[in-house]
């Protein structure tokens, strides 16, 4: 529990793990012992990367969406690209609304839209190249709201 929460701190900034649900299970991997998935409530929140990074959930993003300090590290589009990134297109640098000062190359990086959550990809470009580029991917999605099917996901 205490490396979840130094690790959401690290990643994500400075108390950003109080939004962590108190009832989580974690999975652990056999050979190593080492955390594999954490859920709540049956719900998949995140699961541990080798090299000690997060791959969150866009569930698990909308709860630590309280913290303001998370918002830095999340990216908005406008209402032409939501559709189909709900989908789980990519984001290209155009239809950034707006960036948070956090977002770095190849960390995880949710992407909002009206204040809500629609999917969660691996950022291209830093912050300062979203904002000043025209042109190009700037997040590459990994996680959506809709699935394949065109369910959505819950």
């Amino acid at each position: 529990m205490l490396k979840l929460q130094y690790s959401l701190d690290a990643l994500f900034g400075n108390g950003v793990s109080k939004f962590l649900p108190k009832d989580i299970e974690m999975t652990f991997s056999r050979k190593t012992g080492r955390i594999r998935t954490v859920s709540h409530k049956g719900k998949l929140l995140c699961t541990l990367r080798i090299d000690g990074s997060l791959a969150i959930s866009t569930h698990f993003a909308q709860m630590l969406l309280k913290n303001k300090k998370f918002k830095e590290n999340c990216v908005e589009v406008n209402a032409d690209a939501a559709p189909y990134v709900e989908q789980g297109r990519s984001v290209f640098c155009k239809h950034v609304v707006s960036c948070g000062k956090n977002v770095r190359i190849s960390a995880d990086t949710p992407v909002l839209f009206k204040k809500q959550v629609i999917a969660v990809g691996r950022a291209i470009l830093s912050s300062d190249m979203i904002s000043d580029f025209d042109r190009g991917v700037a997040i590459k999605i990994r996680d959506s709201l809709k699935s394949r099917n065109g369910e959505i996901r819950s």
